[in-house]
């Protein structure tokens, strides 16, 4: 299995980018899952569903299943800070490639997505200055870039690019369990 990363700040397109990604590499025949940073207070499930009801009964783990999809909830009794690693290990294995968005500050090899700045805007800050797991940028405006760098630059817009590029270097990208366990 391959991981990467997509880093970046609010609005810079990473959920643009990895909802392109997916269709692009399924059509490449390879199997894709995500994992997503999300806000302390998300939640999938519904007010009066029945998997609502027994969370809200005191299920620890609510699994929900049909012949199409599978869906688990587990609920912490205390707040629970899980890494990428912790989550990736949930995974089913078998997949190709995982697009990990978010955990910016993850030990994973990742691609940062940056979006010049709209007009009178200040250019926000670069990760990969500083960050050496950033592999890429993704950017819709290289020659604004606020640092210069060596590192890949990939065109935001052009998502068959971007596969292209993972493709090339997915030896780089495959994920090492025993290193994380």
């Amino acid at each position: 299995m391959k991981v990467v990363g997509f880093a970046g700040f609010s609005g810079s397109g990473k959920t643009t980018l990895v909802e392109q990604l997916i269709p692009e590499m399924r059509l490449r025949g390879l199997r894709v899952s995500v994992v997503k940073h999300a806000h302390h207070s998300f939640d999938i499930d519904h007010v009066g569903k029945d998997t609502w009801r027994h969370r809200e009964a005191g299920a620890f783990e609510v699994v929900a299943a049909s012949d199409r999809r599978l869906a688990l909830v587990r609920e912490f009794e205390r707040p629970a800070e899980l890494t990428v690693h912790h989550l990736l290990a949930e995974l089913y294995q078998g997949v190709d490639w995982v697009l990990v968005e978010g955990f910016k500050d993850s030990d994973l090899l990742k691609v940062e997505v940056w979006r010049a700045p709209e007009a009178g805007q200040a250019p926000r800050p670069v990760r990969y200055a500083e960050d050496d797991f950033v592999a890429a940028v993704a950017t819709d405006a290289p020659e604004q870039l606020p640092v210069p760098t060596g590192l890949p630059l990939l065109d935001l817009n052009n998502p068959a690019q971007v596969v292209d590029w993972l493709l090339h270097y997915a030896e780089r990208f495959e994920y090492d369990w025993d290193l994380h366990q």
